[in-house]
């Protein structure tokens, strides 16, 4: 484990906000989230290096992919393609890189639609690509040192790597100027992210309010078009949000990771039920506050997208002259 400052900033005063496991049981040890006390900028810390991160992405990871679910990711390509539609109608050829491209289903649905495309991705649990040039290491590292790219993509990327800025700063030099930054992160003023233990960590180590966005792109030459707030890339509902606000706001108590009910699989397995109507009747009767939660959950998601606080955010950003 390493300890580290603050990415954006510098500084090395912060404040503990939770603790948590890791979601996927690769580590056996608990985390620390932690909030900046300068710039506000959320991550992990300690957190593991890089040359461990290796073993917290098991094969699994990466298996849910274009073939397992068509329709869905189509259409999930599809409203990614929708934040690039200012270059789209451009005229001429026009090049992509896509940050994190897995194993390059959306690279391939833009390719579709006439762009040239390249990739860069990291991990070795993703499945080999040989049909368009993959760069197998981190963005700063690749070997593309000038305005290259009408658009640079990293959908849900950003959030993984360990060192942010110079993410953003390469993003920069191999964008042409007018040109796009599009990426997707977790919204760290969001229940979900900072109350309610919904980030996937320790592959989530930073955790970014629209602030910390602005700052980094003024600090890389770029310039913040829009910020949309909600789910129609990918979605995180502050599941448990009731839970919370009962521990802490009527009982006056702090809400902890301990304090998450189970949820109807955990619920089925430990109980030894089948899955069926009376199975799910006793889990509701066993957590009444937990199907209340998820009634209401739908407008709580309507009510945070209206207020910037929906777990997901998507940005925008052209690249200055």
């Amino acid at each position: 484990m390493e300890t580290v400052a603050c990415n954006l900033c510098g500084s090395t005063r912060h404040t503990a906000l939770y603790q948590m496991p890791d979601r996927r049981g690769c580590h056996a040890g608990v985390f620390t989230v932690v909030e900046c006390d300068q710039c506000g900028l959320g991550f992990v810390n300690p957190r593991p290096p890089f040359a461990d991160m290796g073993k917290y992405y098991p094969k699994e990871y990466y298996e849910e992919e274009f073939a397992q679910n068509r329709a869905y990711h189509l259409r999930r390509y599809a409203r990614e393609a929708s934040y690039l539609r200012q270059i789209e109608r451009r005229p001429g050829p026009k090049s992509l890189l896509d940050v994190g491209c897995a194993n390059g289903d959306f690279p391939r649905f833009m390719r579709a639609r006439g762009w040239h495309v390249e990739g860069v991705e990291v991990s070795a649990s993703s499945q080999p690509i040989t049909d368009f040039k993959v760069y197998p290491q981190q963005l700063p590292d690749i070997p593309v040192n000038q305005p290259t790219y009408d658009a640079v993509t990293a959908w849900a990327v950003l959030e993984h790597v360990h060192d942010p800025m110079a993410y953003f700063r390469k993003a920069s030099e191999v964008t042409k100027v007018g040109g796009l930054f599009v990426f997707l992160v977790t919204n760290f003023n969001s229940l979900a992210s900072r109350r309610l233990f919904l980030e996937d960590i320790p592959r989530h180590l930073y955790f970014f309010s629209e602030k910390a966005v602005q700052k980094y792109l003024e600090e890389t030459g770029f310039a913040l078009q829009k910020a949309y707030f909600g789910r129609d890339v990918f979605v995180l509902p502050s599941y448990n949000w009731l839970h919370y606000y009962v521990k802490t706001k009527l009982r006056r108590q702090p809400f902890t990771h301990a304090d998450i009910p189970m949820a109807r699989p955990e619920f089925f397995k430990r109980y030894n039920l089948k899955p069926g109507i009376l199975s799910t009747l006793k889990y509701a009767v066993a957590q009444p506050l937990t199907g209340l939660d998820r009634a209401l959950l739908p407008a709580l998601t309507w009510i945070q997208i209206l207020r910037k606080t929906y777990g997901i955010s998507t940005y925008v950003a052209r690249r200055l002259a």
